[in-house]
């Protein structure tokens, strides 16, 4: 049953650790599977990738073909039903535009000791994709994972997603093709992974890999953070709306719901100063429910993970949803903003009462990929800079190592490491 909370409640306190600490990623324990997954695909390569795919995808790489033609992908394209072609188009303007301008600036500058210093930065030489082929195909997570990296100057991208059967989504090839995506292979799962981070004789290794999955994927990615970059570690998808009862309860319904219908797991939350709207809230998630093709996993979602929390006024609610650090944050009110200056952690906020969580997973521009499981209490959502990274760099001349190479004598010195000394202390003539 879909949670009621009260701040003034006895009993609060406890029932919002609760919250803030229930777990919702699956607890199957797949690590072990996982590592000897990655263990095979680094020992033996393709004829791993193979094996993986006829057990689990059902067809033999060799007989449809491991990777996916541009002629095919392009096909896909010029197939697509005009509006929709738009749609995809509009989506991956407005997204590469919006990461054009996350493009840092490189450093160089001389300070008042002679010293030349800086930071240049470059991007990764190649990065991979990978995109999920199970409950739903999401051209748009292609767009916002590949148009970064193209924003970024990254000279390969490489995408791969399982293929069930060896039957390919339309909508994803089409997608790969307006985003430029460089290669395109029929393998999925942990498997993909680890060929994405040490390379086999098809596949080419990559120095990031982004892209959302299962359990097994997202595993695979933790066990490779190290030999490769990767975006993050993300779990099932949530929501915080704050709203008061000028809104028209049906919005933000139905604004909980496009959050809850994309698993079972996902959770939904409100936010409300007004115990009349939050009931009307919830008379109208009923009524909405009953409507969807996605009901059954959109109930249990709400049913299970959801809440409603009534607050005093709804300031009083930004701490609480700073606890919970949550992945989207729909402020829906006259003034957001005042609101919002005072939010800390929230992967990205959508303010105002015409501003829907939703618009920003397809065409507003700004990333829907972001951390979730409070993690966006230290981490951001991806970005160009995932594909980039900074090489700091310096010069001296004779003034300049006169002026502070005595300092690090002496620290070298203090630390008993006199080759570290010694190399500055040769440079000022001692």
């Amino acid at each position: 049953m879909t949670l009621r909370l009260d701040t003034g409640a006895e009993g609060f306190a406890a029932e919002f650790d609760a919250l803030v600490n229930a777990r919702r990623e699956s607890d199957s324990d797949v690590r072990d599977a996982v590592t000897a997954i990655v263990a095979e695909v680094r020992a033996r390569g393709d004829d791993a990738l193979a094996d993986y795919t006829k057990r689990f995808d059902g067809h033999d790489l060799d007989v449809t073909g491991w990777e996916v033609p541009r002629a095919e992908r392009q096909a896909a394209l010029d197939g697509l039903d005009h509006d929709l072609r738009d749609a995809l188009e509009l989506a991956a303007d407005r997204i590469r535009t919006f990461h054009a301008t996350q493009i840092p600036a490189d450093r160089d500058s001389v300070d008042a000791q002679g010293v030349r210093l800086g930071a240049r930065w470059r991007p990764v030489e190649a990065a991979g994709l990978y995109v999920p082929g199970g409950r739903a195909a999401y051209p748009s997570s292609v767009l916002m994972n590949a148009l970064p990296a193209r924003a970024a100057g990254v000279d390969r991208l490489t995408m791969v997603t399982p293929t069930p059967e060896g039957e390919t989504n339309p909508l994803v090839l089409a997608a790969a093709e307006i985003a430029g995506v460089d290669e395109l292979f029929r393998v999925g799962g942990a498997q993909a992974i680890a060929a994405l981070a040490y390379g086999t004789k098809r596949i080419a290794a990559t120095d990031v890999i982004v892209g959302p999955g299962n359990a097994w994927v997202a595993e695979a990615k933790r066990q490779l953070y190290g030999v490769v970059g990767i975006d993050m570690v993300a779990g099932p998808s949530e929501i915080v709306v704050i709203a008061d009862a000028q809104n028209d309860p049906d919005w933000i319904a139905i604004d909980l719901l496009s959050q809850a219908e994309h698993d079972p797991v996902s959770q939904s939350i409100l936010f409300t100063d007004d115990a009349a709207f939050a009931d009307a809230v919830m008379a109208a998630v009923e009524a909405r429910l009953r409507t969807l093709a996605t009901e059954k996993v959109a109930r249990a979602s709400w049913a299970d993970y959801g809440a409603i929390v009534l607050v005093p006024d709804l300031a009083a609610a930004i701490p609480l949803v700073d606890r919970l650090a949550p992945e989207h944050l729909e402020i829906a009110t006259d003034d957001p903003d005042a609101l919002f200056t005072r939010v800390r952690h929230a992967g990205s906020v959508f303010l105002g009462r015409h501003t829907p969580e939703a618009v920003g997973d397809y065409v507003a521009g700004p990333n829907h990929v972001l951390p979730t499981g409070r993690r966006a209490r230290f981490s951001s959502g991806l970005s160009a800079l995932d594909f980039m990274k900074r090489t700091s760099f310096l010069a001296l001349d004779e003034r300049s190592i006169r002026a502070i190479g005595p300092a690090a004598v002496t620290l070298a010195t203090a630390e008993g490491l006199p080759a570290h000394a010694a190399s500055v202390a040769v440079r000022l003539g001692r």
